[in-house]
């Protein structure tokens, strides 16, 4: 019983080993994923086979949420790509009075922990400002969630002279925000800037002529999906 036990977590991690070679894992997750592969081989060679199969599906999971795959990156003019894999659970006319003091079209993405967690430049430009504050930890799908989370918000000037506001929000499970950025620095459409760990939600705030492309319930995926159109200046 014990040798057909082995035999099994042995080919379960042989799994999770060439997963991980064909995924490409952030950085961020290989302390978890260490910590957890030495308590999954511990609790083996102690024989407690119920925990060993705990720590063993809690590996396979936070492999999954580490991954950190790589995004075809569409090269369509004005368009605003979603920062973020997820759901978006708002898209509408918003008064920013953080961060711009005017009227936007605001784009919420609730990231779920089955997310993919590595978040990405949605235009590219200079980043302008950095703003982080410490708060609460509501459920990120909540609308006060925004206002009272923690939360790390990035302000980028694109070529053309636009603002537009991402904020990384963290939420009733996440409790660390990465961000990667530093003001006065030029980025690209598509890069990886950041990552939010255990489940959270990206608000974007656009100018209020943007053409939304995506609406209510949808799913998007991070550096691919079109959330909106920048309208150009006349």
């Amino acid at each position: 019983m014990r040798y057909a036990f082995f035999v099994s977590s042995l080919n379960q991690h042989l799994l999770i080993v060439g997963a991980m070679r064909r995924i490409p894992i952030a950085k961020q997750g290989l302390p978890y994923i260490l910590g957890l592969s030495v308590l999954l081989i511990l609790l083996f060679f102690l024989g407690w086979t119920f925990l060993t199969l705990l720590a063993l599906i809690l590996t396979i999971l936070v492999i999954n949420f580490f991954r950190d795959p790589e995004r075809v990156i569409p090269q369509v003019p004005q368009a605003v790509l979603a920062p973020a894999d997820g759901k978006i659970i708002f898209v509408g006319p918003t008064f920013e009075d953080r961060f711009l003091s005017k009227e936007t079209l605001k784009i919420s993405i609730f990231m779920s922990v089955f997310n993919v967690h590595v978040n990405r430049i949605p235009f590219s430009g200079d980043v302008e400002s950095i703003h982080y504050e410490k708060g609460t930890f509501f459920a990120a799908s909540l609308d006060k969630a925004s206002l009272d989370n923690e939360h790390n918000a990035v302000v980028l000037r694109t070529p053309e002279g636009e603002e537009i506001v991402f904020v990384q929000i963290a939420g009733l499970i996440a409790r660390r925000i990465d961000c990667w950025l530093q003001p006065g620095e030029s980025v690209q459409q598509g890069e990886r800037f950041g990552m939010i760990r255990f489940g959270s939600r990206l608000d974007v705030f656009v100018p209020a002529n943007s053409r939304p492309a995506v609406s209510k319930g949808q799913r998007v995926k991070a550096g691919e999906s079109i959330i909106c159109y920048l309208q150009l200046k006349e």
